[in-house]
């Protein structure tokens, strides 16, 4: 017997009984995404490498180590390990900053990291998100973080909480950086390997650090001045008290997290998290902001922007399991063809139904109709004979017979 192939580590099957929920929050994402004016956009799994060494930031984690790269003809090509960059890839690329702002874009797909798989993490995993292209002002920003919490309510997700941060403009951020190197330099050698390769390149990024021994270090008291400074110049100021002005007037409650830096290096201004308290430590279950030079860093016109993302995989956890869904008819026949006919004629009129194709006995096909339908059409000779069938109600155990030609309607009903 031939070996027996498992899906790789990391990845799983999505199978039949788990599907409905996949349809679940695909079509509440359609259902509030569109309310608020947001068009599906579908891009390529994979892209060029230098997209993501562009765009999400060759200081970060992604790039260095978690991306599945591959040289084919001479190019270096990689599978998405976010969808924000191709988004912005095929905004440029396909002309829509001609469009009237703002452009309004989301998506969902399989994403892929090398990283260690977890609870609600996978190598493969998907994500849901949008993209909001041409607005400056932070009305954008609070109708995109308006629009996340809509839909995790739309989902159930009530039990949320949302924090938010400035990271500043490029210019009132970088003496902000100078700041905390030099309030950080006495413990460098106590910093994690990641955080020492961070300290230069992007310092920002020490602050979304994880282990225990760099997050003590950043509780010390001359640090923690240096964290909850007023860095942020007038105008960054101005945008931030607007934000937190439109949050409060449509009733988004909110916390300031000053730690909150996000783990890509294209953010400015306004970052979020959206999270739950059912998923214990990694517990965000959405995250976003605004990033307005990474259109320009992927060879675009300046152009403002802001979005989210959302695990799949994750608001599934969070989700109640669902039965899945029992099909409208299990037709019991011993009587193939008739069965293939009837079968046919309840799909042409819009229902699910199957006929047992190996003919097996009628008690049989009766008991198997319990488990996966909500009704029997049962087609016996008397039936047959009449141009009738008995339709029984499988959660009430009604019966009746009804005249083929008139029930359709008898089923609607």
């Amino acid at each position: 017997m031939a070996e027996i192939l498992k899906v790789l580590k990391g990845t799983k099957d999505i199978l039949p009984q788990d599907i409905d929920m996949w349809h679940f929050i695909e079509q509440k994402a359609d259902e509030v995404f569109s309310k608020y004016g947001f068009k599906e956009i579908r891009t390529p799994i994979i892209e060029v490498t230098e997209l993501f060494s562009r765009g999400v930031g060759d200081t970060t984690d992604i790039v260095n180590k978690e991306m599945y790269t591959f040289e084919k003809s001479n190019r270096s090509i990689t599978l998405r390990p976010e969808n924000t960059a191709g988004v912005v890839r095929s905004y440029i690329e396909n002309g829509m900053s001609r469009l009237s702002a703002p452009v309004k874009l989301w998506y969902h797909g399989p994403m892929f990291r090398y990283e260690r798989p977890q609870a609600g993490r996978q190598r493969q995993f998907h994500q849901v998100g949008v993209e909001m292209f041409g607005i400056k002002q932070p009305t954008a920003d609070a109708e995109v973080i308006l629009t996340a919490v809509n839909y995790l309510k739309a989902l159930g997700l009530n039990d949320l909480e949302v924090e938010i941060n400035s990271l500043g403009c490029p210019k009132c951020r970088e003496d902000f950086k100078n700041k905390l190197k030099e309030v950080l330099k006495p413990y460098f050698n106590n910093l994690c390997e990641d955080c020492q390769n961070r300290y230069e390149k992007n310092p920002l990024r020490l602050l979304d650090c994880k282990v225990e021994s760099c997050k003590k270090i950043f509780e010390k008291p001359e640090v923690q001045n240096v964290i909850n400074s007023d860095f942020i110049c007038q105008d960054c100021a101005e945008h931030y008290s607007e934000l937190k002005l439109y949050l409060n007037k449509m009733g988004v409650n909110f916390v300031e997290n000053k730690l909150l830096v996000r783990g890509l290096d294209y953010y400015n201004r306004t970052v979020f998290e959206i999270k739950s308290n059912n998923l214990g430590s990694q517990n965000a279950v959405c995250g976003g902001g605004r990033y307005d030079s990474l259109v320009e860093q992927l060879g675009g016109e300046t152009t403002p922007a802001v979005g989210f993302a959302m695990g799949m995989e994750r608001l599934i956890s969070l989700l109640p399991s669902q039965a899945s869904k029992k099909l409208d008819g299990y037709i019991v026949s011993n009587y193939p063809a008739e069965a293939f006919i009837f079968a046919e004629e309840l799909r042409n009129h819009g229902f699910n139904v199957e006929f047992d194709l190996t003919n097996k006995k009628f008690t049989k096909q009766l008991e198997k109709a319990s488990k996966i339908a909500k009704y029997a059409f049962i087609l016996g000779e008397d039936e047959i004979k009449n141009n009738q069938v008995s339709i029984k109600n499988l959660e009430e155990g009604k019966q009746i017979i009804v005249d083929r030609t008139n029930c359709f309607k008898m089923i609607e009903k």
